[in-house]
């Protein structure tokens, strides 16, 4: 296939990714409610926040949409890269930036004003679509982390370093090692506000969401 013609695939790929991000398991959780996770608790479209104001079950519903999209945002770019026939190089950069929109697209949702949630859910996803035994890597370090500092804000955080692990050592060239790292970055100004809420001693303890005992 033309070079240019593999380009304009990755374009299509990518922008469906962004699309398959959009898809928030917080409208869902909002239908089912009544309630708006953006206009209460810690007012985030995410997982955690779906927890800490609906309890548990929500918090699951939530996950298992945010996991299920980044699963099926890898899988697609992978099969668009065998369809069309990328390389190893071109495929694994496909693969990457498909899975980086839908990141992006669950962060940063066209109909949320481009404010949605942090983008854990959805990195369990792609990393569990890489290969489960990486996403069960990534999560046990999400639980352990938290569970250790006893802010989900860490956890999360060690989610961005196994992918940009991942992109380091398993994919080929430079371009998923780039995206990696400005996934991480982003995450890091994503997550400023909770920073200031633990400097300010409000911010949610993981203990307190499942009823151990108060924030701080």
């Amino acid at each position: 296939m033309p070079e240019q013609l593999g380009w304009i695939w990755i374009m299509i790929a990518v922008t469906a990714g962004y699309l398959i991000g959009n898809i928030h398991g917080s409208t869902v959780a909002g239908w089912l409610s009544g309630v708006n996770l953006k206009e209460t608790g810690v007012k985030n479209a995410g997982a955690s926040n779906a927890a800490i104001v609906l309890g548990k079950k929500f918090g699951a519903l939530v996950a298992a949409i945010d996991i299920g999209k980044g699963v099926a945002a890898v899988l697609l770019a992978r099969w668009i890269s065998q369809a069309i026939g990328l390389g190893p190089e071109a495929g694994a950069l496909l693969v990457f930036s498909m899975s980086a929109l839908t990141i992006l697209g669950h962060n940063f949702p066209f109909h949320m004003r481009f404010n949605g949630g942090k983008g854990t859910a959805t990195v369990i996803g792609v990393l569990l679509g890489f290969d489960w035994k990486i996403g069960l890597v990534g999560l046990a370090l999400l639980i352990l982390v938290s569970l250790v500092t006893d802010f989900l804000v860490f956890g999360v955080l060690m989610l961005y370093v196994t992918f940009t692990v991942t992109a380091v050592f398993l994919a080929p060239g430079i371009g998923p090692d780039l995206i990696a790292i400005g996934l991480f970055a982003m995450a890091v100004w994503k997550h400023v506000e909770n920073f200031r809420r633990m400097r300010a001693g409000e911010e949610n303890r993981v203990s307190s969401v499942f009823g151990r005992k108060k924030a701080a």
